[in-house]
């Protein structure tokens, strides 16, 4: 695609066609990178599917705590269909050209549910803080009710300023490459396509970046620091150990999604960084937290290991013919 289809006038704004989304470039058998995206996205499905699956049947985790884990199942989930598939279908089937119009819409579903990710993990040390350092007034902060208000908020945050960001790249014109060296539609590498002024978009990446990103963790870390003193002042040690089971399963999540994407993110904003690198390191933090978010969930929660106990049990006895199910009784 030539320049000459898009320059005729400077005050006109011009769209391309099409994006072409580069990937891993000049790396041998990257195709099996991506075939391991494709098997993480699969366990990411059935594990996310799974622990929602389990929460809306178990009518012991009909609590506001689970709503906000609901939340960052569904988030995670949402999140990482909307990436794996359109990433397998343009590297296993060579269909690396994106419209327009798909390119901004990839990129609004992806930020939009990495968004909520961040928000929700920021919700669930709010409900570790007021569970551990306001124990006796818990059920009367943290109602059902409060917590659906608080899940509509950042439903609304996340949805109006992704749009935001992502409409300011339609006043953007691109006359030269259409090149995004990236492995999906991301900001930053299409909007630095343009050759018009895009200091807007840079002023929006560094607010949204802080807002969204550095700002959640700086308050989850705070929340810690609360709980910490908190629980200096437990005096009984199974008590202290007990209250500190509770925050294990959110702090192994915070650290799985907050230290590789901060720090790439980070180094991005920083220096410069070779692009396989940045694609490798921005895919994995993008794909495995939502993986792994389940898995710690089912196995390092107890209310949720009861529950999936109780949900088999009830199961087997149903599979049980009347008859002999009396019998055991």
């Amino acid at each position: 695609m030539t320049s000459t289809q898009f320059v005729s006038s400077m005050n006109e704004t011009f769209f391309p066609p099409t994006f072409y989304i580069s990937g891993l470039y000049n790396i041998p058998h990257a195709k099996y990178y991506y075939a391991f995206l494709c098997f993480v996205y699969a366990v990411t499905v059935l594990g996310n599917s799974f622990i929602m699956g389990t929460i809306y049947l178990a009518q012991s985790l009909h609590t506001a705590k689970y709503i906000a884990v609901f939340n960052l199942a569904f988030s995670d989930l949402c999140g990482s269909s909307a990436l794996v598939p359109k990433l397998l279908d343009m590297f296993l089937f060579d269909n690396q050209y994106i419209s327009y119009g798909a390119c901004l819409t990839n990129m609004f579903f992806v930020y939009c549910f990495m968004t909520l990710q961040s928000l929700t993990l920021l919700v669930l040390a709010y409900d570790r803080l007021v569970a551990i350092c306001f124990p006796l007034r818990y059920h009367a902060i943290v109602t059902k009710t409060a917590m659906s208000l608080i899940i509509g908020i950042m439903w609304i945050v996340s949805l109006t300023v992704n749009v935001l960001v992502v409409s300011l790249i339609t006043r953007l014109s691109f006359c030269r490459s259409t090149t995004v060296n990236s492995y999906f539609c991301d900001h930053a590498p299409v909007y630095k396509l343009a050759c018009n002024d895009k200091s807007l978009n840079t002023v929006m990446v560094y607010v949204c970046t802080t807002a969204l990103l550095y700002i959640p963790l700086i308050l989850i870390m705070t929340t810690y620091v609360c709980i910490g003193f908190a629980l200096r002042k437990i005096a009984h040690s199974g008590e202290h150990i007990k209250a500190i089971k509770t925050c294990t399963s959110h702090v192994i999540l915070v650290a799985i999604f907050y230290v590789p994407i901060v720090s790439i993110y980070t180094a991005a904003l920083t220096t410069s960084i070779d692009t396989n690198i940045r694609i490798i390191n921005t895919a994995l933090t993008q794909t495995i937290p939502p993986m792994l978010n389940p898995i710690i969930y089912t196995l390092k929660t107890e209310e949720v290991m009861q529950s999936i106990k109780v949900l088999y049990k009830r199961s087997k006895m149903k599979s049980v013919p009347k008859g002999q199910a009396e019998g055991v009784v």
